[in-house]
């Protein structure tokens, strides 16, 4: 089981993660972060897809082509957690080595297309002091590495669920 959840996560988080530093770095030349939610989302459909894979190898390889909902559930999460920390270590050297001040160009770039979005001078002021309050909080390695978990991590969560409820599999009783 350890083999299986070390190379089917190692496969997914260096997938998101190429696709995170890939992504990342092509905003950040070019300022513009349109789109990267949704490739970065995706990407993150396409690396956990190896969740799906990875129980169906350990249920078929490894587990006499049976697995109940728990232990799906088990080698998924485990899988959704090595890619999740794959993208959590990936984003924080690409940050604080790389791009440290990805922080002040999003939020600049968020400002802008509030403005852009012809929002009410209220609402502008609002989303300032929220960019402000985020930049302030990305000052604290730890809150980093959570709010990062927390965009990736959800979506390991429902992938893992999601596969594991359809590969469970009940052992035959022959009678």
């Amino acid at each position: 089981m350890k083999r299986t959840i070390l190379v089917f996560g190692s496969i997914a988080g260096l997938i998101v993660a190429a696709v995170m530093l890939i992504s990342v770095g092509l905003g950040s030349c070019s300022n513009n972060y349109s789109g990267g939610m949704i490739i970065g989302y995706a990407s993150m459909l396409i690396a956990f897809s190896f969740v799906f894979i990875g129980i169906k190898n350990f249920r078929d390889k490894h587990n006499n082509s049976t697995i109940t909902f728990g232990k799906a559930f088990t080698v998924g999460i485990l899988i959704a957690l090595i890619a999740s920390t794959f993208y959590v270590v990936a984003w924080l050297i690409d940050y604080y080595c790389f791009v440290p001040d990805f922080m002040d160009k999003y939020s600049e770039h968020m400002i802008e297309e509030a403005k852009a979005s012809g929002k009410t001078a209220a609402e502008i002021e609002q989303q300032i002091k929220d960019m402000n309050r985020m930049k302030e909080m990305y000052k604290n390695p730890l809150f980093v590495i959570l709010i990062t978990y927390c965009e990736i991590l959800p979506v390991g969560l429902l992938v893992t669920l999601v596969s594991a409820a359809i590969l469970r599999k009940k052992a035959v009783v022959n009678m």
